[in-house]
């Protein structure tokens, strides 16, 4: 799709596809371009998760204070939303006026606000922007920025809500963290790319309120997604077994499924 005055480019670019703990990859977060079903000439840009290490990951990508219209918070461990402080701060320091969306689970807001105020006492005063709360539960609709967003609960150890964001012709399915479940996959039906967190290989490694990636190829295939892309792989897992995870993924002639880098961009 080429980028023109009438035409905006619709991309995913992975900031990070890490899990917590990983050294080596940063936290697992997307950074949604997009183009509304009902204004296509202009361009919206979303970030799903903000995790410990992606504000610079997302400042080396966009150094323009405005651009970043909302951000999805998937569930509030430290690894999907404890950047958010930083990444206000910084926002604060460019002297950013845009309000910013905030769309999460209900009361989530305040939520971020107390980390905030614990990172950077009575920053959140002082800040220069707004922050306009959409609050979404599982089997909800939200409609932000002309685009439509679908909510629902995986299994994991705190509650966590997948994201499904339609812009017409075209739809972004992001897990967040945990097991995929039956509402998950009804939700991902017929998307045009589906990111799903994907902690072990298989069955032999099953962490609790975690998917693996046999696991979500097979709820993939069930969703009849188009594309599907696994990320926060459990660190000792992509050292050790990196060669089986390319195999198992590389054998799905059904589906086309990818172990995206950190940094890879991909055009819906």
């Amino acid at each position: 799709m080429k980028n023109s005055s009438t035409e905006v480019k619709v991309s995913v670019e992975f900031l990070g596809v890490g899990e917590a703990c990983d050294e080596t990859q940063p936290n697992t977060s997307l950074l949604l371009r997009a183009r509304p079903a009902h204004n296509p000439t202009t361009s919206v840009q979303i970030l799903l998760d903000c995790g410990f290490s992606v504000p610079h990951r997302y400042f080396h990508a966009c150094s323009d204070p405005e651009t970043l219209d909302a951000v999805w918070i998937s569930h509030f461990h430290g690894d999907h939303f404890f950047g958010m402080p930083l990444l206000l701060l910084r926002f604060w320091e460019m002297k950013r006026l845009k309000p910013l969306t905030v769309v999460c689970q209900p009361g989530g807001l305040q939520r971020l606000l107390d980390a905030m105020d614990l990172a950077y006492p009575g920053f959140a005063k002082k800040l220069t922007f707004a922050l306009h709360e959409v609050a979404l539960d599982a089997g909800g609709t939200a409609h932000v920025h002309d685009i439509t967003w679908r909510a629902a609960q995986t299994e994991h150890g705190q509650k966590n809500l997948s994201v499904r964001i339609d812009g017409g012709d075209w739809s972004l399915f992001y897990s967040g963290d945990g097991r995929p479940t039956a509402e998950t996959q009804t939700l991902a039906q017929g998307c045009t790319l589906a990111v799903h967190e994907a902690f072990a290989l298989n069955g032999d490694h099953l962490m609790p309120g975690h998917g693996t990636i046999q696991g979500c190829l097979d709820w993939a295939r069930a969703a009849g997604v188009h594309r599907l892309a696994l990320v926060h792989i459990q660190r000792d897992v992509r050292r050790a077994q990196w060669r089986d995870i390319v195999e198992t993924v590389g054998q799905c002639h059904d589906l086309k499924a990818m172990v995206p880098a950190s940094g890879d961009i991909v055009s819906l």
